[in-house]
Parts: C-alpha cells; structure tokens; sequence
C-alpha cells in the first residue's frame, strides 16, 4: 500500500510538470505572436485629374504622296540640278537631256506653220472675193490646224527635256548619272512629299464605335527621343475585313518642324473618351485576383484590404469609381502578400494629395 501510494504522488508530480511546460509554451509562443515586426511598406496618396481612354497600336510611317519621275523623251543627261536630299517645288527642273534634235524638228515645224499661216491668210482674201470655193477654204484651214498641232507637240517634246518634280517634297532617290543616255519611260528620279505623313492602323472590329475622323493621336518615334507628336485621325474604312476582323484607318502627321521620316516605326496612342478630375492611383497598388480587386490602406499603422472598381487607365495611374476617398493612402510596395489587419510601418512620406 505504500508503494501504491508513492507510485501515485510521483504520477501526479508528472503531469502537473508536464502542464506547466505547455503553459510555458503557450505563453512563449503568444509574446512571439505579439513582437512579429511589422511589414515596411511604401506608401502615396490619391491624386485627382484628368485620364484618357486609349486605344495602342503601331504602324510604319509612310509618305501621303511619293511619286516617280519617268523620262519623257530619249536623251543624253547633260546637267544635274538637284541631289538626293534636297528640297523642290512642284515643276522645279531636276535634270537637263541633251535637245539638240528636238529643237531642229521644232524650227522645222515652225517654218511649216508660218508658211500655212501665209498661204490661210492669203487664201482668206481671195474667199472673200469669192475667188475660191468654200471647200477649198476649208481644206486649207484643216491643214493649218494640222501644222499647229504638230508645232505644238514638237514644242512640248522639246520641253520633255527639262525634267521637273511632279510634286513638291524631297528628291528620295536619283536612278541617273549625268552623261547617262536615258530612254522614254525610264525612272530618273523618286520624290517624296514630308508634309503631311501617315500610318495606317488596322483596328479591332470592337473598337469600331469608339474610334472617329479628328481624335488626337499620340506617336512616339522609337527612332526619337522626346515627346509624343500629336496627329489626327483623319480617315476611317467603312468596311471590316472579315478575314482579320479588323477596319483600317489613317492617321495624318502634319508639320515639318518633326524629325519623323518615313519608315519609321511608330506606337500611337488613339484618344476616343475622357474623364475630368477623377481619383487616380498608381497600377502598382492594385492587385487583381479571380474575384476582387484591390488596394491597402495604412490606418492605425496595419494595413486594411479595400474593394475597389477602376475605370480608365493611362500612363501608369488607374480611376478609382469607387472604394477609395482623397484621404487614403494606399500601399504601393511591400503589399503583394500582405494580410488584411497585418502590422505595417510606412518608410516613405506619404505624398500630399493633390486637389
């Protein structure tokens, strides 16, 4: 019976000293509950103003009007008047052909001409006296005709061998050499017209109804430094392409103040809608997920999950419809995983909200 009872007392003294190390534990495990530090986060506050919608593409830029002079007339290039680069006027002389035989067949003709001219006026005079028929008369008028038809195409020939821009712009291309005997219908020269330029965009059929003739349009050259070019839209397809699903339309640069030449590639950012004085936060502190979207907000130094709804978005800030006041500020770094309630310290100073 006393070995009973010693066997029982040292049961007991077991598990009262097994309770009081779980109590021990509990309580330690709790003081390390409350000094987990808090999360460094970053923080900024709301702005308001106004945010565009856009629609983004890219597209080549390329020249309205860009045309090839073809030689008119055979000759020999006996002067060069412009090079590549240089500017001309529409009907500028680019070049000189040799018309040592095109101005031999124009005397000719206008030795032709004036003796018919003679022969017309005299044979007038002797009609009017009625010293000859009227189809006489007649016949001698057709062939006067003829003569200053032939006068005048030997005229225009001779004038071939000026070669002049079709229209004003940038001699692109030279295809001649002086010296060169060239042939009619050969390319001598390539002009291109800088003023104005396009690129044509071929848009999603969806963006049919938000996309009109005169909406702003942004460029930004890969090619240029500095900011955008604003252009216009100027021309959309009446018509979908039902192969692609898309509608084409053209965006018009103009101003030759712009370093864009054509071939350039070029991203446009197309203007259809606007919002005025709205709240606008940064993209990076939403975060997205297959059921909500939100932001957190510092109050009382934890972080507080906010439901939101967004509307526009451009450059890196995103319209607040609702969930958000002016006076939050929302956590732009160290939120992704970040609890709802989780103790933070801001290591920024929050930015002034901007009225």
């Amino acid at each position: 019976m006393k070995l009973f009872r010693v066997g029982l007392t040292a049961v007991a003294c077991i598990l009262l000293l097994g309770a009081c190390q779980q109590g021990t534990e509990g309580e330690e495990e709790k003081t390390a509950e409350d000094e987990t530090p808090p999360i460094p986060v970053e923080t900024t506050a709301p702005v308001r103003g106004d945010i565009y919608a856009t629609y983004t593409g890219t597209a080549p830029i390329e020249a309205l009007a860009e045309a090839d002079v073809i030689a008119k007339v055979d000759g020999e290039v006996r002067e060069l008047h412009v090079e590549e680069g240089d500017m001309v006027r529409k009907d500028q002389i680019l070049a000189t052909l040799d018309g040592d035989r095109l101005r031999l067949e124009l005397s000719e003709s206008q030795a032709r001409l004036r003796k018919m001219q003679r022969d017309f006026q005299r044979n007038r005079e002797l009609q009017d006296k009625g010293l000859i028929s009227e189809g006489d008369f007649e016949k001698i008028q057709y062939d006067l005709e003829a003569l200053e038809a032939s006068y005048n195409l030997a005229k225009l020939e001779l004038d071939y061998t000026q070669i002049r821009a079709p229209i004003a712009g940038v001699v692109s291309e030279r295809y001649l050499k002086l010296g060169n005997t060239i042939k009619t219908g050969e390319p001598v020269f390539r002009v291109t017209s800088f003023d104005p330029l396009v690129a044509y965009m071929f848009v999603p059929e969806r963006e049919f109804r938000q996309i009109a003739p005169g909406q702003p349009v942004y460029i930004q050259i890969d090619a240029i430094s500095g900011p955008p070019v604003v252009a216009t839209v100027t021309r959309i397809s009446p018509i979908v392409d039902p192969e692609t699903g898309t509608f084409k339309i053209t965006i018009e640069l103009r101003g030759a103040e712009h370093n864009i030449k054509p071939g350039m590639f070029g991203r446009m950012s197309i203007v259809y809608d606007k919002h005025e004085n709205v709240l606008q936060v940064p993209r990076s502190a939403i975060i997205e997920n297959a059921s909500d979207t939100f932001v957190f907000v510092v109050e009382n130094e934890v972080g507080i999950r906010k439901s939101i709804k967004t509307g526009f978005s451009s450059n890196g800030m995103v319209e607040i419809t609702s969930g958000l006041t002016d006076g939050e500020n929302v956590i732009t770094v160290g939120h992704v995983g970040l609890k709802n309630e989780a103790k933070v310290v801001v290591i920024n100073a929050p930015a002034e909200v901007v009225e």
